[in-house]
């Protein structure tokens, strides 16, 4: 039988497999492409569901709605003793001197510190039996704050109560999650009539 000898079907072979080849090629650079999009992708949308879940997740801030409120004018200065209609006062007559912001472990004059909150302070003010360890969490508070005063209150209708000018505050324990939140809007807040005004330079000798 004669040989074939026609060189077409080993070059149809060769030009098949190149063929093959070049597809495959292909189709790994588009496996490539694909992933160089989808990993971002994926990154960015686990960070987004990261994200999410933290604020899905954050726990709702303490209502302040159970504040009292008032509306005592501010500026009316005297040296005499005042009778206040709140207890403890929240605004009203009050003595030319502010108290000087701090922690002090004996009651203060109260016409020195409503003064004090006409600058912006909070006033917080606890039963003198209050037990030590809620004390010091009431003073962790406080520290750093400029415009605070902590201290005893004899008669007080609550463990603590937090006032600011013409705002009030009554919780049963110190670590009431609201104590935080009212520092955070009351200290030199909107309700401030004098802001910017001093809490040093008074009266009174904190002892922290």
């Amino acid at each position: 039988m004669p040989e074939n000898n026609d060189p077409r079907p080993a070059r149809q072979d060769r030009a098949a497999r190149v063929q093959a080849m070049k597809q495959a090629e292909r189709a790994r650079a588009r496996r490539r492409r694909a992933l160089v999009v989808a990993i971002p992708t994926v990154v960015v949308l686990a960070v987004a569901a990261g994200v999410t879940a933290v604020f899905l997740n954050r726990p709702e801030p303490p209502s302040l709605d159970a504040v009292r409120t008032f509306s005592y004018t501010s500026g009316a200065h005297s040296t005499e003793p005042q009778t206040y209609t709140e207890n403890p006062p929240v605004g009203g007559t009050h003595d030319p001197v502010w108290l000087n912001c701090g922690v002090y472990d004996a009651p203060v004059r109260s016409e020195n510190a409503v003064h004090s909150m006409e600058h912006g302070a909070v006033w917080i003010t606890y039963r003198p039996d209050l037990p030590q360890e809620q004390v010091e969490q009431l003073e962790q508070d406080v520290a750093g704050e400029t415009y605070t005063v902590l201290s005893p209150y004899e008669g007080l209708p609550s463990p603590v109560v937090l006032s600011a000018w013409n705002n009030q505050l009554a919780v049963e324990d110190a670590d009431d999650p609201r104590v935080e939140a009212f520092l955070a809007k009351f200290v030199q807040g909107a309700q401030t009539p004098e802001p910017g005004a001093l809490c040093s330079n008074g009266t009174g000798t904190p002892t922290g």
